[in-house]
C-alpha cells in the first residue's frame, strides 16, 4: 500500500507540480512571457485546489480505492483532451480541470499510508510517501524538456497522461482500503472537530508558507539556470532532476528523524532555519557558481518539511477527520503553489532572481514564528 500510494501520487505530481519544466518550451511554442507561461503552468494547482476538500470528504465516507481510481481516471481523459487544443485559455482550463481530478491522489494516497502503519513508524512511511512530490518533479525534470524539445509541449502532455492512466487501471485493481471502525462504534465515538483550536490552523500556515521557497526554487531553478548561467534546458533539467533526487532523500529522513525524537514539528522549524539561512545565502550569490551549488541543496531541504506537517496534521485530527484535515493542509499548501509561479515570475522579471530567492528565505523564516510550540502539537 504505501508502494501504491507513492506512485500514484508520484505520477499526479509529474503533471501538477512537473508543468514549470516547460516553461522554455511553451514560451516558445505559444509566444508567451515568463509570467502567461508561469500562469499557465499554475492552472493545474488551481484546479486541484477547487475539489481538494470534496475528495477529503469522498475519501472519509467511501474510502480510498475508488477515490483514487477515479481521480486517476478523470485526470487522464482531460490531459487526452489538452493534446487536441491549442490557445492559452482552452489549455489552462484543461489543466485545471486536471488538477481537480489529480486533487483525488493528495487526498486519499496519505490516508491510505497512514492506515496501514502505527503512530510509531508513520513519521517515515509518510516521509516515503511525501517522496511521490520531488520524484514526481525528477521524473518531469529528466523526461518533460528532452520529450517537449523532440515533439512539442503536446508530447509532454502525452507523457504524462500515460503516466496517470497506468496507475489510474492498478490503483483500481490493487488498493486495499486500511481498516476503519465498526460503525457502531464509530457512531458511538462521534469526534468533534479538531478545528476547534488554533493548533492544526498554524500548522497548516506555517507549511504554507514553506512552499513558496520550494516552488520558487522548483519553478524557476531550471530558468535561472538557463537564463543566468546560459546552461542548455536539457542540462539544466538533468541538474534540477538530482536537487529533486536529494529531495526525496530529505523527506525520509525528516521523516525517520521525527520518528527518533517523537515530534514532528521540532524537526520542521530546524530545517526550515537551514532553508531560510540558506535562500538569504543563493539571494547573495549571483550568478556565481556557489549559487548553482546552494540552488541544488535548496532543492533538497525546501521540500524536506511536508511530510512533517502532514503526518502531524493527520495525527492530530483522528482517523475521523483525515480525509477533510489532509484536504484542508493540501488546500494551503497548493493555494501558495498555484500564487508562486505567476508571482515570481512576475517579480524575477520586475526585479530580477535576487530578490525572489530573498523572500523565499523569508516566508522560512515567516513558518517558524507561526508553527506551533506546544508539546500536544510537536
Amino acid at each position: 500500500m504505501l508502494g501504491l500510494g507513492t506512485a500514484a501520487q508520484t505520477a499526479a505530481c509529474a503533471f501538477l507540480y512537473g508543468m514549470p519544466y516547460l516553461i522554455p518550451s511553451l514560451r516558445g511554442a505559444e509566444g508567451l512571457t515568463l509570467a502567461q507561461a508561469g500562469l499557465l503552468v499554475a492552472c493545474p494547482t488551481v484546479g486541484l485546489l477547487v475539489a481538494l476538500y470534496a475528495w477529503g470528504a469522498a475519501t472519509d465516507r467511501y474510502g480510498e480505492r475508488w477515490v483514487l481510481a477515479a481521480g486517476l481516471g478523470a485526470a487522464t481523459a482531460a490531459l487526452a483532451v489538452a493534446l487536441t487544443v491549442h490557445g492559452l485559455v482552452l489549455l489552462g482550463a484543461l489543466f485545471a480541470v486536471a488538477g481537480a481530478a489529480g486533487a483525488s491522489v493528495s487526498a486519499a494516497s496519505g490516508r491510505v499510508v497512514l492506515g496501514w502503519f502505527p503512530p510509531e513508524q508513520r513519521g517515515l512511511a509518510m516521509g516515503v510517501r511525501q517522496t511521490s512530490t520531488p520524484l514526481g518533479m525528477l521524473v518531469a525534470a529528466v523526461a518533460i524538456p528532452p520529450i517537449a524539445a523532440a515533439h512539442g509541449p503536446r508530447g509532454a502532455v502525452l507523457f504524462v497522461a500515460v503516466l496517470s492512466g497506468v496507475m489510474a487501471v492498478l490503483t483500481a485493481l490493487l488498493v486495499v482500503d486500511p481498516p476503519r471502525a465498526a460503525p457502531k462504534a464509530a457512531a458511538a465515538e462521534k469526534p468533534g472537530s479538531p478545528y476547534r483550536g488554533a493548533t492544526l490552523w498554524r500548522i497548516h500556515g506555517a507549511s504554507a508558507l514553506m512552499v513558496w521557497p520550494q516552488f520558487t526554487i522548483g519553478a524557476f531553478g531550471l530558468v535561472y539556470l538557463t537564463d543566468v548561467r546560459h546552461w542548455s534546458a536539457v542540462a539544466a533539467g538533468q541538474l534540477m532532476a538530482c536537487g529533486q533526487g536529494l529531495a526525496a532523500v530529505c523527506r525520509i529522513g525528516a521523516g525517520r528523524w521525527s520518528d527518533a525524537v517523537g515530534s514532528r514539528l521540532r524537526p520542521m522549524r530546524w530545517l526550515a532555519v537551514a532553508v531560510g539561512v540558506l535562500g538569504a545565502g543563493l539571494a547573495l550569490a549571483g550568478d556565481s557558481a556557489v549559487g548553482v551549488v546552494l540552488l541544488i541543496v535548496l532543492c533538497g531541504l525546501a521540500a524536506s518539511t511536508n511530510g512533517l506537517s502532514f503526518t502531524s496534521v493527520a495525527e492530530l485530527a483522528g482517523p475521523g477527520w483525515a480525509g477533510r484535515a489532509l484536504a484542508v493542509q493540501n488546500t494551503g499548501q497548493n493555494l501558495t503553489a498555484s500564487l508562486c509561479p505567476p508571482a515570481v515570475g512576475a517579480l524575477i522579471s520586475a526585479s530580477g532572481f535576487p530578490t525572489a530567492f530573498a523572500v523565499a528565505a523569508a516566508c522560512a523564516f515567516a513558518s517558524i514564528a507561526v508553527l506551533p510550540a506546544t508539546k500536544a502539537a510537536a
